[in-house]
């Protein structure tokens, strides 16, 4: 997996640039407005107004509303959480659970040895389940498994006893913080340990 063609397949799998800014710009709107005005219910409303701006912008230039209706309903679920018990650190609760799924999907994906890496990016990058068979290929999508998997669980070793102690602020820098870099630097990894792996290409008859 060398080419930039394979590069592009694998960035958009993982929801590109746009999904990134998409799915977090409401914590950064939330953060910011209940700052200025220390009111929950105007910042949640920020936070949900700016989801559906991005919404609407995606289907005006025609382009993936995925991601964007992914943010938009992420942000209901945080709001709904925080409105419901009126603690503003429960905004991120919906986050928190979202990392421990994720993480204990991927850790019982790999000790079961069906990656979920493979199973993501076989179909994209040509190869399906054919990886499977391959002991080198298989290692690899192993070993960026394993990256996903610490970085999900650090997120919540790190995130839950702060947002324990109630330190709004903290927790939402900190979430940023472990949000974006932590997700670039885990994919480029993931990228560098496939990249020297050859696509296991089907047999031609």
């Amino acid at each position: 997996m060398s080419d930039n063609a394979d590069r592009d397949k694998v960035l958009a799998a993982f929801g590109g640039k746009k999904g990134l800014i998409d799915s977090g710009i409401p914590s950064i709107v939330f953060l910011v407005a209940f700052n200025l005005h220390h009111n929950l219910h105007q910042a949640l409303y920020s936070s949900v107004a700016i989801s559906i701006v991005l919404t609407i912008l995606r289907l005006a230039m025609r382009d993936t509303v995925q991601h964007a209706f992914s943010g938009l309903v992420g942000a209901l679920i945080c709001a709904w959480f925080a409105n419901r018990t009126g603690n503003p650190s429960d905004v991120f609760v919906p986050k928190l659970l979202t990392n421990l799924a994720y993480g204990t999907a991927y850790l019982i994906a790999n000790l079961a040895g069906w990656p979920i890496l493979g199973l993501m990016l076989g179909p994209i990058l040509g190869e399906n389940l054919l990886w499977r068979n391959n002991p080198a290929r298989k290692a690899a999508y192993l070993r960026t498994g394993w990256l996903w998997v610490s970085l999900f669980f650090i997120r919540i070793a790190v995130q839950y006893p702060i947002y324990r102690s109630g330190n709004l602020n903290l927790l939402g820098t900190v979430n940023l913080a472990m949000g974006y870099p932590l997700f670039i630097a885990t994919a480029y990894g993931s990228w560098l340990i496939l990249k020297d792996v050859p696509v296991v290409k089907p047999h031609q008859d």
